[in-house]
């Protein structure tokens, strides 16, 4: 390999895709990494943290330098399961390479973004001494739980005074092509479960049983469901959606003892979670139904306005690809939304259109753009000499 280049991204990408490192599994991902990032002079700290009920998981956090600017990368390893193997038109965790494609398992999502990022950091190393410091929080439970990963390194993170003045986070950002999108925040989202109680019986003997289905139907009559708001600049409008009515009955002839309604509320800035939970109770009391009402908060929302962050990746874009991105929040959650409250922090990645879906892949010449971006931002940031 060239001196200069000591890792090819393409390489990389596919080397990780065969490690079939589906949550909470590492597969040998996690060693390449350690493996390539000490080759490039990269101190590596392994940090394996479990929790009761939950399953144990690996980590992997990396530095090279010690002064400030320090520009963190934030990614992860696992990915989710490739379902029906026999869908595909490959072996998912081949990493083969057809029609200028790299298929496989997280090769967008986000196996690529990873050897993208190692590539350009090794290329800035190889050109002299860093002003600053680069680092990478590599997780591997972003796809599962979110319990052991990157919420406990960063806790870690800080304890170690090892606090990044700026977070690139690899999503897959760009919904068709390369450079459209910055993620600089997104929607919080909550879960609910309403839950009307009822008495069990067969429907011929209703003096013997209590329906619980009308009462669950009044208390959705009167939820405001659909848009919250109108939105707002960085925004689109907050939503409230009932996802699923379950009675555990598929019987026509019997009476269900329970009614249970999921919903899930997408929310910005605009609204704080715990009006939220205020605003849906007060919903559900007026029915007058007797029920039970449970919430669990998978994240608040956050926006990082923008910055010298955002500007450096923006530029970098629009240098390399000759486009300007849009600044957006679209999108589920990501870990972007543990790492807002110590530090700026922007999410760009690859193209995310077969993310999560049979036959994932990403483009051989945008891996490779991304790696030149990454190492423009660095340079950026850093004012480190360019090659």
């Amino acid at each position: 390999m060239d001196g200069n280049h000591p890792v090819d991204p393409v390489a990389l990408t596919q080397a990780l895709v065969r490690c079939p490192s589906v949550t909470p599994n590492d597969g040998g991902a996690l060693d390449l990494l350690e493996e390539t990032l000490t080759g490039i002079g990269f101190r590596c700290t392994r940090l394996p943290f479990s929790e009761e009920g939950t399953p144990s998981v690996d980590n992997l956090y990396a530095r090279i330098g010690d002064q400030a600017p320090h520009l963190c990368f934030a990614g992860h390893t696992d990915v989710v399961p490739v379902g029906d193997a026999s869908a595909w038109a490959g072996e998912p965790f081949s990493g083969e390479i057809r029609d200028n494609q790299v298929y496989g398992r997280g090769t967008s999502d986000m196996k690529g973004a990873i050897a993208a990022f190692v590539a350009a950091a090794a290329r800035v190393i190889a050109n002299g001494p860093l002003d600053g410091s680069l680092s990478m929080l590599i997780t591997g439970d972003e796809e599962g739980p979110a319990i052991n990963g990157t919420r406990k390194m960063l806790e870690w993170l800080v304890k170690e005074g090892e606090t990044p003045d700026h977070c690139i986070v690899g999503e897959p950002t760009n919904p068709a092509a390369m450079g459209e999108m910055i993620k600089i925040g997104r929607r919080g989202s909550m879960n609910g479960i309403i839950t009307v109680t009822g008495l069990q019986g067969h429907v011929a003997y209703p003096d013997r049983n209590r329906n619980p289905v009308p009462g669950l139907v009044r208390i959705l009559s009167g939820l405001k469901t659909g848009p919250l708001d109108e939105g707002n600049e960085h925004f689109q409008p907050s939503n409230f959606e009932v996802t699923a009515i379950d009675v555990g009955e598929p019987a026509h002839n019997v009476v269900p003892g329970f009614a249970r309604a999921l919903f899930n509320v997408r929310f910005s800035t605009l609204h704080k979670s715990d009006d939220l939970k205020d605003m849906i109770r007060d919903q559900c009391d007026k029915a007058g139904v007797e029920h039970d009402l449970a919430f669990h908060l998978k994240g608040e929302p956050f926006l990082c306005e923008p910055g010298r962050l955002v500007q450096a990746l923006s530029t970098a874009i629009e240098s390399r690809l000759g486009r300007r991105p849009e600044l957006g929040t679209t999108g589920g959650t990501s870990d972007a939304r543990y790492i807002a409250p110590l530090c700026p922090v922007a999410e760009f990645g690859l193209v995310g259109a077969t993310m999560h879906a049979v036959d994932e892949q990403a483009g051989v010449g945008d891996i490779e753009a991304l790696a030149d971006i990454y190492e423009l931002v660095i340079n950026e940031i850093m004012g480190a000499k360019t090659s």
